[in-house]
Order: structure tokens, then C-alpha cells, then sequence
């Protein structure tokens, strides 16, 4: 009854809009005395032949990815000034990776790699004594800690080489550019973070040889200690003297291995900084959708520019490399994968935001200009678009409104009785919301059963397969709803449905920009433009609507004015795939499939928006639905049978899977000190969804029979690591015998006046220090914190570092049960030297296939309970 009651209305509703589009050649001729009557054209004149449709909307998304793809590979425009040598600073990039991996606390890392940036530095200082700028270096050891991720993280004797350039008059105000050349473990980190440090010494080369002096100063900060929850950075803007002189900085970051560099946070507030990134940068490539994304904590990783924004408060610019996130963090982070324009476009970039920046007013007095956000973007990097937020408030509501009026003349036409259009607005914007429900939980559905078979993680080494199979599947399951809501309208001319499918889209992204507007969200740029360019188009495109219908020139006309925010849209489809694609293989926790098919899924749906009209202007979708179809299926069929390896050693590309082992001895102790249990073994951790259905086919004895199981009454589960309660497995071996082992005492136990207890402890050596308590209330001393469950102290040191003492405040309860007050487990880590292997563990290392990525070192776990 409903169906029918609907078709009714429409038809009413739309009938006199019909006949004036269907001609009467008996009214056109009627006057003229024609002698032959004509036959009236059919509806079919006025849509589009399926064929031609698909293949423009084909051209349409192709030609917009070229432009997108030549937009990447171009790294840099035009000619390089001379400014900045490239070569030059590659050769200190090889120079520092030269050394290998530079964990804190490490010879290569506190020594070597010190002694290389002194010797570099000492040069630049000499060469640019006579100019009018003068060089200053100070090696820093800060020892500090703070409150971090629900824990704290101290530090003692980290390293920071600090260089100050100013007029040799001197300067009141300084900005700051920081790098850092500490690594993790194992890897060589030519991109994290060597490179940036290579340009940094070449900026300050280039900076310090300048023939006339600067306006204000620059310190170059090459910090020791950022792998270790950001130490280095801590200890400089909380101790060091020149910490109070700076204004602002750029920090120099990687999540990827080369590519171009990316402004991906800026202030807070303090508009002028990208302002003058704007004006200054010669190759730009900004984006606030990016800076939304990442301070949303969707990417599990962090920057000194929060150290510098929450412990400085002082305003920044964070950029780091994105590309190729797939061997960050591994033996893959070579200098060779870097390419030569990237580090010149990266260093073109930052030496000439420094220098516009020292040479500012804004710099002196940056209190005055600390006020309001920015809105920015780069279109296909060549010029960066940046506005206040407030005057982009003002254009997004002026937005809105022209799509309201326009909306609201149509309820107020003619042809509009009873307030029909405004019902069947509603109707279709149902129908096309209950399609993007259908559509994402079909996708969805997809992602599980592949998950279920065992093939997650398929499109990790060949990412055009999700979006063949979930692209399909998303795009199949659009088409097909629409193709059946069509028999909603039969009898009604389907051009007059396909505009109202096209206001239908108007409307959800106005709706989008409203809500992203009134949210303070500066990425509502986006959906601004995704409806400013549609209406303006679909206005200058009304005549030729009406008179010929979906022609071919209206299509290609209505895809041209689509093309600017459609091709600013793809290149952040393009940023987000590029982003989290190789996060999802960092992740354990959830089914990587089914993110990356809902990221697909809302790209399909929010690509076809303003595409999705046509589906009712096209006389037939049943060969676009058959080929959909026949894709989805060919490829559904090649995962299920495994033909599609997540992983690869390819060294022109490599896909590593991320494994980390540690061969651990714990020993747990009783209340009265005694060894309760103690045991040895491989301490095994799958980084991504897959766990070990790769690799137990390879080493039988890592299987599902020698899994953890978490021990609650345990700190982090007994184990000596953070996460350690899922993907996990420990494989029984000998157990270690470390040189220089961790060293560990009670020095006291002591009642205060206010009725709690005191214990003091001394520690010697690297280590992450976990407490349990699930009953008492603990207070400790570095920084005197709370906490009532579970809490950890991440302690790490440089060179001839004293013994660490800490002390535990505890309320203890009224009767002590036989667990005690408190459960301190003391685990210390091995990143480097003698230390950092084992027979056993290098025997194993030996059986991994190519294609993985173990990153091994030696620990120890010790429990005690007071």
C-alpha cells in the first residue's frame, strides 16, 4: 500500500516538470500548420547508454589518479636554487646510519654518533667565523622524568647537542628545529630519524654562511633519546637555559621511509606559523584533515612536538616523512631507499621557513599573534590554501545557506503541491541512507568470513586487491540497491528522479558540513567544497539538463566542474590509505580486514555521492552490476584460496611481518624474599592479526600449544613487557646469563607520621619498572602520582649513569593478606652489545623465513612482593 501510495504522489508531484521536458510536436507545430506530425522523443532519448556512463565516470577517476600519482612522484618544482646541497647532506645521512642501529644508552648512539655531529658542527663553526652570525654548541645530559601514557618515564644522562646561531650582537628570541638520531632497536633508521638530521646539519650550514645577520636566533637541537617515550626533548625544554628564549619550532619527524614530508600538526593556535609555511615553503604539502587525524589518536605514535607544546608551551610545526610505512621501525630503513629529491625538497622546505621565520616580527612577540586556527591544505602540492578557521566558519555557513535556498525554492515551485518535493526529499534520503547501512555491513560481512578463513591481511603485499574485492563488493552492493529502488518511480520521468538523488547528495554533505562547522573541525573544508563546486555546477549545467536530459556533453561538463574538490578528495583518500595501510600491520588487537573494508567501504560512498544520480539517469546497470559481480567473485575466489602472500623479502619492495622476541629469564619472590618459581624461554610477540599461522608451518614448535595465558596477580602478566596478555607465545629455552646484570635492592621500609608505608629501592641498569596493587593505594616519588591497579615506570639512561633511587608510599591495609601491599616487578632490556643475544635466540633467528622481521634482544623479569 505504501509503495503504491508513493509512486502516486511522485507522479503528482512531478508530472507538470515531466511534460514540459517531454515535447509535444503537436504544440510545436500546431501554430506552423505542419503538415507532419512528429513522433514524441522517447524517455530513453534523454539517458545515458550504460556503456558510455561507466566508461566516463572509468576516464573521470583515472585521469584525476594520474594527476594525484604525478603530483607524489614529483618531489621537486623547478629548479633548486643552490640553497640547500642534497649531496652533501646524503653524505651525512650514510655517515650516521653507518653505525648501525643507535638505541639509548648505546656506544653508537652516546659515542659515535655524538662525535660525528660535534665534528660536523665544529666545521660549520669554523668556516663561518668571519661571517655575521655567530655558532654556539652545548652538549647537554639532562636527567628528569615525567607522568606518560597512565605510567612515567624517567631518564638519566640522555643526550642532547644543542647549537645556537644568532647575530653576533646576540638575540632575545629564538626558534627552535629539532631532530633526534637515537633508533629502536634493530634497525638502522636512515628515515626515523637520520635523514632529518642530515638536513638540519646542511640547513645550519647554509643558515651560518649567510652574508648578512639574522633577525632573531636559531637553535638546532639534535636530541639523543625520542625513541624512549621522548626523554631528550623533555630534558631540554624543562632544563635547559636557552629553553626559555624559544618562541616556536619545527620538528622533524618520519611514520614512513622517504617520500615528501608532510605538515601534519601546526600551533596550537598561533595562525602565523603556517602562514609563514605557506609563503615560504618552495614544495609544499600540508593538510589539517592529517593534524585532525593524528591528534585524534587513531595512529598509535607521537611526536616531541607534544613535549615541546605541553611541557614548553610553545607553538609548532610538526612535519615527518609518510610514504612507505611499511618498513619504519625495521632493518629495511636504509639510506638507499631515501631518494636524493627528497631530501632536497625537505631541505628547501625547512631552510626556507626558518629563514622567513627569523627574519619576523611575529617571532619577537608571537603572544600577539597566538590567537584562532587555521584552516590549510595544498592542492597536489604546488600552492597551499590557508585561511583563519573563523573567516572559514563564515564561508561554510554562507555555504550552507546557498544550498538551503536552493533546496527551499524547489519546495516553494509550482509544481511542489501539498509540499510534495519535500516528501519525497525525505523518502529518497532514507533510501539512500538505509544504502550506505546495507552497503558497509555487506563489506563488513565480507571482511569477517576472510578474516574467519584465516586470509587477513591478503592486500598487505598487494594493496589493489581490497580495493578490487571491497571495492567491488561496496561499489556492486550501491548499484544494485538503487537499481531496485528504481521501481519506486516507475511511470515517473527518471530525469526528475535522477536531480533528486543529486539533491539527495547535496543535502548529507551540507548536513556533514554543518555538523563539522559547528564542531570546530577545520577539516569541514572538505565537505565544503564537495558542495560548492556540485551546486555551482549543477546551476551553470540547469538549461542543458532540461533541454537534453544526461547527454554526453552534460556528463562531461558535470564531471569537469566535479574535478577540483574531486581530485583535492582523492589525495586524501590517498594520505589516509597511505597511513593507516601499514599501521594495520603494527596492530593486534582487532581484525585488520575489517577496517580497512570499512575505510573502503565510506571511500566508495562518499566518492559515488554526487555520481550517484547517474544510476537513475542510465537506461540499464546490468552489465555494471555483471562485471562488478565477476570481479568480486574472481577475487573473493583467489583469497580464499590463498594466492594473495601478505608478505614479502622483495627488496625492491619489501612487506615485512613484525615479530619481536625476547629471550627471557623471570624469577618471581615470595613475601619473605625466597624464589618462588623461576623459568626460562623465547618470549615470543606477533605485531599484527596474523599471529603465527605463517610461521608455524616454518618452526613447528612455535604453535597454539605454547601460548600465554595472563596471570592477573602479575604485573603486565608476569611477562616483561607492556601488551603482554594477547598474541603472545614462550617457548621453553636456557636461561641468560647477561654481563653486566640488572641490580636491584630494598635500602628501606619505613612508617611515616601520617600512617602509610615508605619503601626506597636502588636500581642499576635499563629497565621498565611495573607495580600491581589491586587493593591499596601507592604514591610514588618521580613524580609523586596515584594509582590503585596497575602502573609502570619506563626508566632509561646514557652513559655512566649512577644508581636510580625511588621510593613507593603505601596506605596499608588493616590486615596484610598473603600477597602483601604491593607486587614490584623489575624488568630490564638489552637493545645492544654483548648482551643482546644468545645462542638460542640467533639459532632461532636463523629459521625465520626472509619475508619476517624478528626484532630480538635479551630481558629478564623480576617479581617481588612487599
Amino acid at each position: 500500500m505504501q509503495s503504491g501510495t508513493n509512486i502516486r504522489r511522485i507522479k503528482a508531484c512531478l508530472q507538470n516538470n515531466v511534460s514540459e521536458r517531454n515535447y509535444d510536436p503537436e504544440d510545436q507545430c500546431g501554430t506552423n500548420e505542419c503538415s507532419v506530425v512528429k513522433k514524441k522523443p522517447k524517455v530513453s532519448f534523454y539517458l545515458l547508454h550504460e556503456g558510455v556512463g561507466v566508461a566516463l565516470v572509468t576516464v573521470f577517476i583515472l585521469v584525476l589518479w594520474g594527476l594525484v600519482h604525478l603530483s607524489l612522484q614529483q618531489l621537486v618544482f623547478g629548479k633548486a636554487t643552490g640553497e640547500f646541497n642534497a649531496v652533501r647532506a646524503r653524505k651525512h645521512l650514510e655517515r650516521i646510519t653507518s653505525v648501525g642501529p643507535r638505541p639509548v644508552g648505546s656506544r653508537e648512539n652516546e659515542v659515535l654518533t655524538v662525535n660525528f655531529l660535534l665534528e660536523q658542527i665544529e666545521h660549520i663553526k669554523t668556516i663561518s667565523a668571519s661571517g655575521p652570525n655567530s655558532v654556539t654548541v652545548n652538549v647537554q645530559r639532562p636527567t628528569g622524568s615525567y607522568k606518560f601514557l597512565g605510567g612515567i618515564t624517567s631518564y638519566c644522562k640522555v643526550s642532547n647537542i644543542a647549537v645556537r646561531l644568532e647575530p653576533k650582537a646576540g638575540a632575545q628570541h629564538l626558534m627552535l628545529a629539532n631532530c633526534h638520531f637515537d633508533t629502536v632497536a634493530n634497525s638502522p633508521g636512515a628515515s626515523d630519524n637520520a635523514v632529518s638530521c642530515a638536513v638540519m646539519l646542511e640547513v645550519l650550514h647554509s643558515l651560518a654562511n649567510l652574508s648578512t645577520p639574522l633577525r632573531h636566533g636559531v637553535v638546532f637541537l639534535f636530541n639523543g633519546a625520542e625513541e624512549t617515550m621522548q626523554q631528550a626533548s623533555h630534558g631540554f625544554i624543562t632544563q635547559h637555559p636557552w629553553a626559555k628564549q624559544v618562541r616556536a619550532f619545527i620538528n622533524l619527524e618520519a611514520v614512513g621511509v622517504g617520500g615528501k614530508e608532510l605538515v601534519f600538526q601546526t600551533g596550537p593556535e598561533n595562525p602565523w606559523l603556517i602562514q609563514a609555511y605557506k609563503h615560504a615553503a618552495k614544495h609544499p604539502f600540508a593538510s589539517v584533515v592529517g593534524q585532525e587525524i593524528f591528534q585524534s589518536r587513531w595512529i598509535p605514535s607521537d611526536t616531541d612536538f607534544h613535549i615541546y607544546r605541553d611541557f614548553g608551551n610553545i607553538p609548532g610545526i610538526d612535519l615527518a616523512f609518510i610514504e612507505n610505512g611499511f618498513i619504519y621501525h625495521t632493518k629495511y630503513d636504509t639510506p638507499d631507499r631515501i631518494l636524493t629529491d627528497s631530501i632536497q625538497r625537505a631541505g628547501d622546505n625547512i631552510l626556507a621557513v626558518l629563514k622567513h621565520l627569523v627574519m619576523s616580527e611575529e617571532l619577537a612577540d608571537s603572544s600577539e599573534y597566538a590567537h584562532g586556527n587555521m584552516v590549510f591544505f595544498d592542492l597536489l602540492g604546488m600552492v597551499v590554501v590557508a585561511y583563519p578557521a573563523h573567516v572559514g566558519t563564515i564561508i561554510n555557513y554562507m555555504t550552507a545557506i546557498a544550498t538551503f535556498i536552493y533546496l527551499f525554492k524547489k519546495c516553494f515551485h509550482p509544481s511542489n503541491m501539498g509540499g510534495c518535493y519535500v516528501k519525497e526529499l525525505a523518502c529518497a534520503t532514507v533510501v539512500v541512507i538505509l544504502s550506505w547501512l546495507v552497503t558497509l555491513l555487506t563489506v563488513i560481512f565480507v571482511a569477517f568470513v576472510v578474516s574467519l578463513m584465516g586470509r587477513s591481511m591478503f592486500w598487505y603485499n598487494h594493496f589493489y586487491t581490497c580495493m578490487f574485492m571491497y571495492g567491488s563488493a561496496a561499489t556492486g552492493m550501491m548499484v544494485l540497491f538503487h537499481t531496485l529502488s528504481k521501481n519506486l518511480y516507475r511511470g515517473v520521468s527518471r530525469l526528475e528522479v535522477g536531480e533528486l538523488y543529486f539533491d539527495v547528495s547535496l543535502l548529507l554533505w551540507c548536513g556533514a558540513l554543518v555538523y563539522f562547522t559547528a564542531h570546530g573541525l577545520c577539516s569541514a573544508y572538505v565537505p565544503m567544497l564537495m558542495v560548492a563546486f556540485p551546486l555551482a555546477t549543477k546551476l551553470l549545467l540547469a538549461r542543458e539538463f532540461k533541454l537534453r536530459g544526461a547527454s554526453v556533453k552534460y556528463s562531461v561538463l558535470y564531471q569537469l566542474g566535479l574535478a577540483l574538490p574531486y581530485v583535492h578528495f582523492m589525495s586524501l583518500i590517498w594520505l589516509v590509505f597511505e597511513i593507516f595501510t601499514p599501521t594495520l600491520g603494527r596492530i593486534n588487537t582487532w581484525p585488520p580486514d575489517v577496517v580497512l573494508a570499512t575505510i573502503v567501504t565510506f571511500t566508495t560512498l562518499f566518492f559515488s555521492s554526487f555520481f550517484l544520480h547517474f544510476i537513475y539517469l542510465a537506461r540499464s546497470t546490468k552489465w555494471l552490476l555483471a562485471g562488478l559481480g565477476t570481479v568480486f567473485t574472481v577475487f573473493l575466489l583467489l583469497v580464499s584460496c590463498g594466492m594473495f602472500f601478505p608478505y614479502t623479502a622483495d627488496p625492491s619492495g619489501p612487506r615485512p611481518k613484525r615479530i619481536s622476541i625476547q629471550h627471557t629469564t623471570r624469577i618471581f619472590h615470595g613475601l619473605d624474599g625466597q624464589v618462588e618459581s623461576r623459568d626460562s624461554g623465547l618470549w615470543i610477540n606477533s605485531c599484527d592479526y596474523t599471529g603465527m599461522q605463517h610461521i608455524t608451518p616454518i618452526i613447528p614448535e612455535i604453535n597454539d600449544t605454547i601460548t600465554t595465558n595472563c596471570q592477573e596477580d602479575r604485573p603486565f602478566c608476569g611477562y616483561p613487557w607492556f601488551g603482554s596478555d594477547k598474541n603472545n607465545w614462550y617457548l621453553p629455552a636456557p636461561e641468560v646469563f647477561p654481563k653486566s646484570p640488572m641490580e636491584f635492592q630494598l635500602l628501606s621500609k619505613e612508617e611515616t607520621k601520617w600512617g602509610t608505608v615508605r619503601l626506597t629501592f636502588e636500581v642499576k641498569g635499563e629497565m621498565s619498572l611495573l607495580s600491581s596493587n589491586p587493593l591499596h593505594r601507592v604514591s610514588t616519588s618521580s613524580p609523586p602520582t596515584f594509582c590503585k591497579i596497575q602502573y609502570y615506570i619506563f626508566y632509561t639512561h646514557g652513559l655512566d649513569a649512577p644508581a636510580w633511587n625511588f621510593w613507593f608510599e603505601i596506605q596499608p591495609p588493616s590486615e596484610e593478606g598473603p600477597e602483601g601491599m604491593i607486587s614490584v616487578a623489575i624488568s630490564s632490556h638489552y637493545y645492544f652489545g654483548e648482551d643482546q643475544r644468545t645462542v638460542q635466540l640467533d639459532d632461532m633467528l636463523q629459521r625465520f623465513p626472509k619475508w619476517a622481521f624478528p626484532s630480538s634482544w635479551v630481558s629478564t623479569y623480576h617479581m617481588y612482593r612487599y
